[in-house]
């Protein structure tokens, strides 16, 4: 049996950061941001606490790396989603399911749309949103824009406001609504921006 390479500093840097992160995600959801404690986070992550500090400044912005990578995933599984898709208007819904199911995924509804702008702001979110889920959105639209499956528009009011409309049903369905009625609706208002006289279906 061959000895197991020592891991690099690179990686042993990036090993403790994970490990962090990850346990603050399961520790914010369980218990809140606000009662949870930094040494509640060391201990679960086995670090130090030094080696907290070392690669966040507070427990604030280890929330943050935490939110950006919840934020990220869901962009990932949307991405997923929507390859293969046969139209743009299947793209769209396509995409607007698998954030719904992304979404459903334990803890981030509340890391997302509740604690998210309560403690970063909602000028922080956006900067988020807008790297992540909502980048995905805006370049389904733009793309079934020059498909001309939906009418052109403004991208960005347009983009902020079908955004809205799936925060709210992820919350929606996290609060017990019907999640087929809700998906329902979003397909409806997706495939109302056809243009005149185009139902937008393929």
């Amino acid at each position: 049996m061959q000895d197991r390479k020592p891991r690099t500093n690179v990686e042993r840097t990036e090993a403790t950061r994970t490990a962090l992160i990850e346990a603050a995600r399961k520790l914010f959801v369980e218990k809140s941001y606000a009662e949870t404690g930094t040494p509640e986070i060391v201990a679960a992550a086995g670090v130090t606490r030094g080696a907290l500090y070392h690669h966040f400044a507070d427990k604030q912005a280890l929330f943050l790396a935490v939110v950006e990578q919840e934020s990220a995933r869901v962009a990932e599984e949307i991405e997923k989603a929507s390859v293969g898709s046969f139209s743009p208007r299947e793209q769209l819904v396509a995409g607007g399911t698998a954030f719904l199911d992304a979404m459903a995924k334990d803890g981030r509804t509340r890391l997302l749309l509740l604690d998210g702008p309560a403690i970063l702001g909602r000028a922080v979110m956006d900067e988020i949103d807008g790297r992540h889920g909502n980048r995905t959105l805006r370049e389904g639209l733009v793309g079934a824009m020059r498909a001309g499956a939906i009418r052109k528009l403004p991208v960005e009011p347009l983009t902020a406001l079908l955004a809205a409309a799936f925060d709210r049903t992820a919350l929606s369905i996290e609060a017990g609504g019907d999640p087929t009625a809700y998906r329902e609706v979003l397909a409806a208002l997706i495939d109302g921006l056809a243009p005149a006289g185009d139902a937008a279906r393929p």
